[in-house]
């Protein structure tokens, strides 16, 4: 038992076989969790609650996170919390040195995604938006996840939990994602990838997309080119596509991987199924970030991580701690900012879903 065991203790409700999905909600409470407190998470909380308190009408949203770190972050920044509604998880259990990954800071980000699963499960937030946390530190802390939507779904008992990013309108969804590029071929399997294109299928139904057009990116150069560069696309994606546009849902592939993107983004798609990390990543990365192309220097940082396959509805900003600039007040909150749209989006419009 390490220094943290005592302090993680979680209800036995947060791994239930079958947690009950949040209650329906007319005006969705989003919970925002303030990520690593060592790095740019507390600033870019409460720039976008800055931003969100500027509209005439905006979701309620309750903060889940370290209190003395959301009060540091905001004296630093001139801002106050006057108002705030705020989920203390606990002071951390030691110093958190800021722009640095260690135990403290992994402990809290872990305690704040525990705690918002619990109040998901229970109906007391429509949604969950999740600031950035650092894989290493939360291993420091005893917690050794590959990453948010693996401990999601360890949380809430899911299995098979899909990644999708969107940057606006611009949707990938991945058949995999953190495993190694060798792996990826044996899981590319007709019930995984049915199960993806359903999982992504039903999310732009909650985005409000009518009928949803979903192009499959190809796992090898050229659709395998006859089978020259491999069969699995011949073998399993082809006839799985064909399958799914005789039950009448709009999908085709397996569409060469150097195309398909350019096919989204001129119009023809509404989401693409990658197969791997790095092929749904980049190109969603090349549209959100904005590059200063006098310095070289990031402008601006948009795009949204929405986890599919889980009873909750869970959303992420889609960049990581940055701790070489956590302290320094120059952090962006744009893609907190879009993830805690696509919550609300999802939160009433499946609400609506389930009514109807």
């Amino acid at each position: 038992m390490n220094e943290f065991d005592a302090r993680r203790a979680l209800p036995l409700r947060l791994f239930r076989n079958q947690p009950k999905a949040p209650r329906t909600m007319s005006s969705p409470r989003i919970g925002l969790t303030m990520g690593d407190p060592a790095g740019i998470g507390p600033e870019i909380v409460l720039r976008a609650l800055a931003a969100l308190a500027r509209r005439p009408a905006a979701a309620p949203v309750t903060v889940i996170g370290c209190r003395a770190a959301l009060e540091a972050a905001a004296a630093a920044l001139g801002l106050g919390l006057s108002g705030l509604s705020i989920e203390d998880v606990g002071p951390a259990p030691a110093p958190v040195v800021t722009g640095v990954a260690g135990a403290a800071g992994g402990e809290i980000a872990y305690r704040a995604i525990a705690r918002a699963v619990e109040m998901a499960l229970d109906g007391r937030i429509g949604a969950i938006v999740t600031a950035p946390i650092a894989k290493e530190a939360l291993a420091m802390a005893g917690h050794a996840y590959p990453g948010h939507t693996e401990l999601l779904a360890r949380l809430t008992g899911a299995s098979g939990p899909v990644m999708m990013l969107a940057h606006g309108a611009f949707r990938v969804s991945h058949l995999t994602t953190h495993i190694a590029l060798r792996d990826v071929p044996d899981r590319l399997t007709p019930e995984r990838l049915g199960r993806v294109i359903d999982l992504t299928h039903a999310a732009l139904l909650t985005l409000g997309v009518a009928e949803p057009r979903i192009g499959v990116a190809a796992l090898n150069p050229h659709a395998g080119e006859g089978g020259m560069f491999g069969r699995e696309d011949i073998d399993v994606t082809e006839p799985l596509t064909a399958r799914l546009r005789a039950r009448g849902m709009r999908v085709e592939g397996p569409i060469p991987g150097d195309t398909v993107f350019v096919k989204m983004r001129a119009g023809q798609y509404d989401a693409v199924v990658a197969m791997y990390h790095d092929q749904g990543h980049v190109p969603v990365k090349l549209l959100g970030f904005d590059i200063d192309p006098a310095t070289g220097a990031m402008r601006a940082l948009s795009g949204v991580n929405v986890t599919l396959g889980l009873p909750i509805i869970r959303t992420s900003v889609d960049h990581g701690t940055a701790f070489d600039i956590a302290g320094k007040g120059v952090a962006n909150a744009d893609s907190l900012v879009e993830a805690i749209d696509y919550a609300v989006t999802m939160a009433a419009r499946g609400a609506l879903l389930k009514a109807g």
